[in-house]
């Protein structure tokens, strides 16, 4: 009764389109989940008609290659991850994560896997947001998969500047030295699910592969909020 009257005084806004959400809704209202544009790329698996799958080909061995979102400039998935990255709506990235966990099961990917760690934000960088939007998304992943999650896995050596107007080239000369595993034996022999909030050029990612491989990861796969 009280909460009733609480979304009537004060209605939630859809993290999308800022509109009010109805009874029952939350996070995404309901004319936004119809509407977003879903990648879909987890129905082709790691073969040739995934195009996630080739942009690591020739890079970095990685096993399976999956986004949720297709990210669209001034759409409603950039308003979701600035919502994520700068508003401090941390619960969006594990709701997030959570719903694209319940459609990877239905394909039966969780058997694929043995533990899921986020890319790691700089711990400056950590204590001024007060979350990483990676590890938030991965915690709904794992949850919804009932996989393990640890959010240390990985260590951000170095705080790089912003990918955002780097080529490939350099993006990848920002981050080669960046990533390290300081305790392997959390992932030797493991079939990791490496999770970030973005996949543009795979960088970043490609980067932390290239760690926990070394590291004796059996193999590893990426996931992502959004592919740009």
């Amino acid at each position: 009764m009280f909460d009733d009257l609480l979304s009537l005084l004060f209605p939630r806004s859809c993290y999308a389109c800022d509109g009010a959400m109805a009874r029952g809704e939350s996070y995404i209202c309901t004319k936004c989940s119809v509407k977003l544009p879903y990648t879909d790329v987890h129905v082709h698996g790691a073969t040739e008609q995934n195009p996630l799958q080739r942009r690591f080909w020739g890079k970095v061995p990685v096993r399976f290659a999956f986004a949720y979102l297709h990210f669209v400039p001034k759409g409603r998935v950039q308003r979701l991850l600035h919502k994520l990255k700068y508003k401090g709506a941390s619960e969006l990235g594990e709701h997030l994560g959570q719903r694209y966990g319940s459609l990877l099961s239905d394909y039966q990917y969780p058997g694929q896997f043995d533990l899921v760690v986020p890319v790691p934000l700089h711990r400056h960088k950590l204590r001024r947001r007060g979350y990483n939007q990676a590890e938030s998304f991965a915690r709904g992943l794992a949850g919804a998969m009932q996989l393990p999650h640890i959010g240390d896995v990985l260590y951000r050596a170095i705080d790089t500047s912003t990918q955002t107007s780097k080529s490939r080239f350099d993006r990848w000369q920002n981050v080669e030295q960046v990533f390290q595993v300081p305790r392997p034996e959390t992932v030797q022999g493991k079939r990791v699910l490496l999770v970030d909030d973005v996949m543009t050029t795979g960088a970043t990612l490609e980067a932390c592969a290239v760690a926990l491989l070394a590291a004796g990861a059996a193999e590893v796969s990426v996931v992502t909020i959004a592919a740009a």
